[in-house]
């Protein structure tokens, strides 16, 4: 599911090419993924985009008149740039965003489109969408601890909460509490204030690295690959590899649907977290699957 560095860059590319362009209009590959009814779609034709935004891991494209393109791009949704007028890809094609400077092309590789579209009118109904998980980049060290400390969640859990913090996902989350040297399943309210100091620091390291990294592969061109797998990531994806801080090989505990990546000798002391045990300490505290948080986001637009 892309995450907050993704979201970015995909911002970031996306200005350029449409803010000051007239949305021409919005062809549907799919008629699900067009979630509300009023206002309208067709109310948006012709209206010129003010500006871009994120709320939580979802893009807003601003237009004139205070209407807004809320876009849900969940697990498998992307988005591409395309020439003017390309064509609704047949299988994976959700809807084409037409502007006089080219095609946003919005895909899912799932056969579960969860992926979403609204259109919302006004600030009061845009801001419904907000979850309200803390934005860490823009947040102070007592911000951060106070959110941590209000529930007593598995850190692992806790990062992933878009109710605790906005737009951090599997991928990132391992990355983080990889550089804070922190145990996945470590409980929130156990913390110290050394170690709540360390974690909000490598968040908006990890965090604000790989904006930079993504936002420099891709330059003036679009970001073609975004994915949670990238070989220069520390653990996530990199099971029984050598870690690149102390080289012993990255371990994997697997709950339901969710893979979480570490490293023993960093992070947990040389204690391998067993997958059965793990079960029982998260049975209460853990998603059943990597993006049942989200389902309430889906069930929500339905």
């Amino acid at each position: 599911m892309p995450e907050y560095p993704d979201l970015t860059v995909y911002l970031s590319a996306l200005g350029p090419r449409v803010v000051g362009q007239k949305l021409d209009g919005v062809r549907l590959g799919s008629p699900f993924v067009l979630r509300s009814v009023e206002p309208p779609l067709t109310s948006t034709f012709g209206r010129t985009v003010t500006g871009l935004r994120r709320i939580g891991k979802r893009l807003v494209i601003e237009l004139e008149g205070e209407l807004f393109l809320v876009l849900h791009l969940m697990v498998a949704g992307r988005l591409q740039w395309k020439d003017r007028g390309a064509k609704v890809p047949g299988r994976v094609g959700l809807a084409a965003f037409d502007f006089a400077s080219g095609t946003l092309v919005l895909t899912e590789a799932s056969t579960r489109k969860r992926a979403s579209l609204h259109v919302v009118r006004g600030e009061a109904a845009l801001q419904a969408f907000d979850r309200g998980g803390l934005e860490v980049m823009n947040a102070h060290l007592d911000e951060f601890a106070a959110v941590l400390r209000k529930e007593n969640h598995t850190l692992k859990r806790a990062l992933t909460d878009p109710r605790l913090f906005s737009a951090i996902g599997n991928a990132y989350s391992d990355e983080i509490l990889h550089r804070a040297r922190l145990s996945p399943v470590k409980q929130t309210r156990t913390l110290t204030g050394e170690e709540i100091g360390r974690l909000y620091e490598a968040t908006r390291a990890v965090l604000a690295e790989w904006a930079h990294r993504l936002a420099a592969e891709v330059k003036d061109g679009w970001p073609e690959k975004v994915t949670a797998f990238r070989p220069e990531m520390a653990v996530h994806g990199k099971h029984t590899e050598p870690c690149p801080v102390c080289g012993a090989p990255i371990q994997r505990i697997v709950y339901a649907e969710t893979e979480t990546d570490y490293c023993a000798r960093c992070q947990t002391g040389g204690k391998l977290l067993a997958d059965r045990s793990l079960s029982r300490l998260l049975k209460d505290d853990w998603p059943k699957t990597v993006d049942e948080l989200e389902e309430e986001e889906y069930v929500a637009s339905r």
